[in-house]
């Protein structure tokens, strides 16, 4: 999704690296894939603490039909990875992981607190980051 801007190194070759910073925008509606490629859903919108502007997690949504009862899957952010040949974000989890992930309907958002945010790093394994 991020525009290439093309860089000289030391060596004055001309390289194409990504953009550091990416607007939210366009985070919302990229593609998650796993690692065989296969394309396991989007991006439906991430998770910022208020105070320190850190992204806590994104949330996935897959599961529906053309985008009509998607469950939405909130994966701590560090377990996503931007790649730059897929225009999307990679992920070490396969389908049956997610699906029996923490989860929640569009419309019925949970109480997005330590206690929820503790559920969602413990089932991914992921360190809690406060």
């Amino acid at each position: 999704m991020a525009d290439d801007t093309l860089i000289h190194n030391d060596t004055d070759t001309i390289t194409q690296a990504p953009h550091r910073l990416i607007a939210s925008n366009r985070v919302e509606g990229t593609a998650v894939y796993n690692r065989a490629g296969e394309k396991l859903g989007r991006i439906e919108n991430f998770m910022v603490d208020k105070i320190s502007g850190r992204s806590e997690y994104a949330v996935m949504s897959f599961g529906g039909f053309l985008g009509l009862g998607d469950d939405h899957h909130p994966i701590p952010w560090s377990k996503l990875t931007y790649d730059t040949d897929k225009g999307g974000y990679m992920v070490d989890l396969d389908r049956e992981k997610l699906t029996n992930g923490p989860k929640y309907r569009a419309g019925e958002e949970p109480a997005f607190d330590r206690d929820y945010d503790r559920r969602v790093y413990d089932y991914y394994g992921v360190t809690y980051s406060w």
